[in-house]
């Protein structure tokens, strides 16, 4: 019994020591936890806020502006040849690659010796058909006059006729005296048709003659041309380009000797899209005249010139899409034929039409707008036109809004925002707030008993605390991390 009593008092005792370690563990480790917990425990979870660059959408007139690249042309280009073959026995001065030359200044005198020859013989035939004139004209005088005594004589014998028939009439008379007067008369006749053929020819003559003399006149004439066209001259003022004659060289006719080209007329061929191009047109299917800026990139240094669109192109070239336009230069000092630069062409005037940077437009035609409360919509507009790193864009409700400048994957509608204006400024806040004596006590106790923040940090925020008034940035911040 003794063995048995020793045994259950063990037991016992051996259960209660069992129990008040379990007891003892649970305290420590529910001790644990809530030295665990209240060090790890951290201010409430709070929405996070972006900044966000905004414009204000502002709708009015604006002008897009269309670039291309071009060549610049001349619009007064000729070739020099020569007019007639020979040795060239003179050449100007300036009559070299790049000289200038004024208007009429002689460039290039061919040998004219055959030509003057073949001149003075069309002279001497010119002689000879004056005389030839003179002559005729002096053979029909003589046959006229004659005509006119032929025909006096054809009245006196017609008179004697009638005479003889009168008598003849009376019985006075006798039949062979009116025979002979009859053929007086009929030979006076003869007489007259003999001097009217003989003026029908001496005016056939005279007609010949003139002809004739026309004719060298002609010769003449064109002889002159030909000794004229020995000496080639430049028809208007400007620079000479890819010269290849030189004196003493043989040229063919028509032979190519230079290149005249006016520095001063140039022009600009650009090419541009087929709705680039129908942009351009007005109302009437006619090519707006618009405005135009040439630009060369020169070693960083830009040569400008403006202009306004004159032309454009009669048809597409094979092979070749869009429109080639043509565009007159006013003043394109720096600029020579060949340049190959940058159009800018202002087109035609666009209304309610907003101006916005190029990152604020996505590719299915929204932009991000600063609704209530500061957070994101979104918004559908139009794209009107494409002007570098901006867009010009319609839409409704979108004049007066306040554009976010830049997408990125974080922004999205109902998200929360602070918007920074274009000046790099944040919006109108108050800088400073009064606290009340609990919250200030709030604030202080909470600062002080965190073991996460530095000392130095706590010291700068207690200082700010102690203040009349606390930065109203740091009283939000506390606030959200306290929970209220």
């Amino acid at each position: 019994m003794r063995f048995l009593r020793q045994s259950l008092t063990g037991l016992f005792l051996l259960a209660v020591t069992a129990g008040l370690l379990l007891y003892a563990g649970n305290l420590v480790r529910g001790a644990v936890q809530d030295r665990l917990a209240r060090d790890n425990s951290g201010p409430p979870a709070r929405e996070r806020v972006f900044s966000v660059n905004v414009v204000e959408a502002v709708s009015g007139v604006e002008s897009p502006e269309l670039v291309a690249f071009g060549e610049v042309q001349s619009r007064r280009s000729l070739e020099v040849r020569a007019s007639a073959a020979g040795s060239i026995v003179r050449l100007s001065e300036n009559f070299e690659e790049g000289a200038r030359v004024v208007a009429r200044e002689v460039l290039v005198e061919v040998d004219p010796s055959k030509v003057r020859f073949a001149l003075e013989r069309l002279a001497s035939d010119l002689l000879d058909a004056e005389a030839e004139d003179r002559d005729a004209v002096r053979t029909l005088k003589l046959a006229q006059d004659e005509l006119a005594a032929a025909e006096a004589q054809l009245a006196l014998r017609q008179k004697a006729f009638d005479r003889q028939v009168d008598l003849q009439a009376r019985g006075v008379g006798t039949a062979a005296a009116v025979e002979t007067a009859e053929l007086s008369l009929s030979s006076a006749r003869q007489a007259v048709l003999s001097n009217r053929r003989a003026v029908a020819q001496g005016e056939a003559r005279i007609d010949q003659a003139e002809t004739r003399l026309q004719r060298a006149r002609i010769s003449l004439a064109e002889a002159e041309r030909d000794l004229d066209d020995t000496i080639i001259r430049a028809d208007f003022a400007g620079t000479l380009s890819e010269v290849n004659a030189v004196e003493g060289g043989l040229v063919s006719m028509n032979e190519r000797l230079a290149t005249l080209i006016d520095p001063a007329a140039l022009e600009v061929a650009f090419r541009v899209s087929t709705p680039q191009y129908v942009r351009l047109l007005d109302d009437d299917d006619q090519l707006h005249e618009a405005e135009v800026k040439v630009s060369l990139d020169v070693m960083g240094a830009d040569v400008q010139a403006t202009g306004i669109i004159t032309r454009d192109a009669a048809a597409v070239g094979e092979g070749q899409t869009g429109r080639v336009l043509y565009a007159r230069l006013d003043s394109a000092r720096g600029l020579k034929p060949g340049d190959f630069v940058t159009v800018r062409v202002r087109e035609p005037e666009l209304e309610q039409v907003v101006r916005l940077p190029a990152t604020a437009l996505d590719a299915a035609g929204t932009v991000l707008v600063v609704g209530e409360g500061d957070r994101l919509d979104t918004l559908d507009v139009r794209l009107v036109r494409r002007q570098s790193d901006e867009v010009l864009v319609r839409g409704r409700g979108l004049d007066g809004q306040r554009v976010v400048t830049r997408r990125t994957p974080l922004l999205g509608e109902g998200i929360k925002v602070k918007p920074i204006a274009p000046t790099g400024e944040a919006p109108a806040a108050p800088a400073m707030v009064a606290l009340s004596d609990e919250e200030r006590q709030r604030f202080v106790t909470a600062i002080e008993a965190s073991q996460r923040l530095p000392s130095d940090v706590k010291k700068r925020m207690l200082n700010a605390l102690s203040q009349p008034e606390v930065p109203a940035r740091m009283v939000e911040r506390l606030r959200e991390r306290m929970g209220g």
